[in-house]
This record gives structure tokens, sequence and C-alpha cells, in this order.
């Protein structure tokens, strides 16, 4: 059942974002932004592939930490309890950093997968990984505990930003070159049902998401160089003018946890601006 079909005039007025960091701290494969309980911001790839780096609240970008050799990074989330985990496209693998340390594990591992893209992760410490295979305009969803990876659905179109609604109960994922957004309903066991189609795009491509503490959804428009915003029952409340064209992915954070920070890869930096509503607090 289609719940939206979204299509946007020019005409309409948006909203404009401002520069938190300066162009070119981070490559082009900047991604993965997240906010830690302490309001520390993280992005991957700081000055070179294969990095994670931090940005305090002064928007000063530092080394967090260099990846084991050969992984490059994407997703980027943060549990409960404040520990790391970064999806390791390279490897195939879901990277773990406790919190208080540097040293990565390794969290789960399939060779099955393509490559693990973005994360989203559930109150109860359930992660969800989106695994797009761009070759082939096709992908997956994995659902990642320790030391396993279950694969929820396969065959779908370039699955990419993906996050979890703030009761707990929805999963939403998007495909980028099919301009389509899906909704599950999550079962108790975390397992997913009932699939429905939530929003779809005529033009631009979708990346990384993520929902306001009310439940309304935050998607990237890559190559529009938009961020809009859709409320749960899929109708256009905002959209935000960046400055970049190639947005990657947004968080939340800053004062009241109401300042999104969005990661554009046609300038190797974050922009800013402002949500109506707190985001999720992970």
């Amino acid at each position: 059942m289609l719940l939206a079909f979204v299509f946007f005039s020019c005409e309409e007025k948006e909203d404009k974002s401002n520069d938190f960091t300066q162009e070119w701290l981070f490559t082009k494969g900047i991604e993965g932004p997240a906010v830690d309980s302490k309001g520390n911001l993280y992005a991957v790839n700081f000055q070179r592939e294969g990095t994670v780096g931090l940005v305090d609240s002064e928007a000063n970008a530092s080394l967090f930490v260099d990846l084991p050799e050969g992984s490059i990074a994407n997703g980027i989330r943060f549990d409960t309890e404040d520990n790391m985990y970064l999806a390791d496209y390279t490897k195939h693998r879901v990277l773990f950093i406790k919190n208080g340390r540097k040293d990565i594990e390794v969290f789960a591992q399939d060779s099955a997968m393509n490559q693990p893209n973005d994360l989203a992760i559930s109150a109860h410490g359930v992660l969800y990984a989106s695994d797009p295979d761009w070759k082939n305009k096709t992908g997956n969803i994995w659902m990642i505990i320790k030391d396993s990876c279950i694969l929820l659905e396969s065959d779908m179109g370039t699955t990419n930003g993906i996050e979890v609604s703030p009761e707990n109960d929805k999963l939403y994922v998007n495909e980028s070159v099919q301009r389509k957004i899906w909704v599950y309903d999550i079962s108790s066991n975390g397992y997913l049902k009932n699939k429905t189609l939530f929003a779809s795009f005529p033009d631009f491509g979708l990346d990384g998401m993520r929902c306001d503490a009310e439940g309304d959804l935050y998607i990237c428009r890559y190559g529009k160089g938009t961020v809009v915003v859709l409320s749960p029952a899929g109708q256009k409340i905002r959209e935000i003018q960046l400055k970049g064209k190639k947005p990657t992915n947004i968080t939340f954070g800053g004062k009241d946890h109401k300042q999104c920070f969005v990661t554009l890869a046609d300038r190797g930096c974050f922009e800013v601006f402002e949500a109506d509503k707190p985001g999720k607090k992970f």
C-alpha cells in the first residue's frame, strides 16, 4: 500500500543551512555522522580514508582513531552506553569501539555482505545495516548481533539510508537509485514484517536518514542538495537547502539536541541547521 507519493515544487520556500566546519577537513568520503552523549560529533574519513574524526562543540576537528589496515567505514552509531559501531564496508563487517577506549574489535562479519553501508540501532541494542550493490543496483538488509549477521531481506533496490523509529516499532530503509523509502514493522525478536512503501520521489537520490523524537524522518537528497523532512504519515513538513549538492548523512546533536549536522561529499565538511524538534537520543 502506498502511503505517500512525494513531489516538490521549486516555488516552495526552503530553509537554509550554515557551515559548521571548514571545507575539506574530511575527504569526499565523509559519512556516518553520529553524536555521543557528551555532544562530540564524529564522522569517517578525516583527512584521509580509513579514519574517524571527532569534532567538538566549537567545530574543532581532530583525528579520533585510525581503523585497521584496509578498513574504510561508512555508517557510525552509538548505543545507550556510548559504545561505537562502524560499518566497515571494505571488510564486510561491523567494528566495535568500547566507550572510553580506542581499541577496535570486530563485532560481526559476513563475506556474503556486499558492503555494509549505513547503520541503525534500536533501544534494545539491535543493529540493522543497509547493504547496497551499486554496480547491479540491488541491495539487502541485515540484522547485526554479536558475532552474527542475519539476512532479513535480499534483492531490493540499492539500499542506503536506514533508521529505527523512536518507538522502536518501525524500520525505515531507502533505495538510492530507485528513490523509494520502505517502512517495516519490527517484531519483538527484531525481525521485520509488513513491508510498505512509505514514500517515492521523482528525481535525485536518497542517502542517510534520521528520525526526530516524534518520528519525523529527515532524509538527505543526494544530488539535489537538500534535506527533506517527512511526517510519520509520509507528508512533507520542511525542506532545507544546503550549500553542497551531495549530502551523505545527517545526525542530531548540539543544544537541546535540535541541531542537525549534515555531511557533504562535495565539500568534505559539515553543514548545520536547526530542527523544529529534538532528535532521537541514538
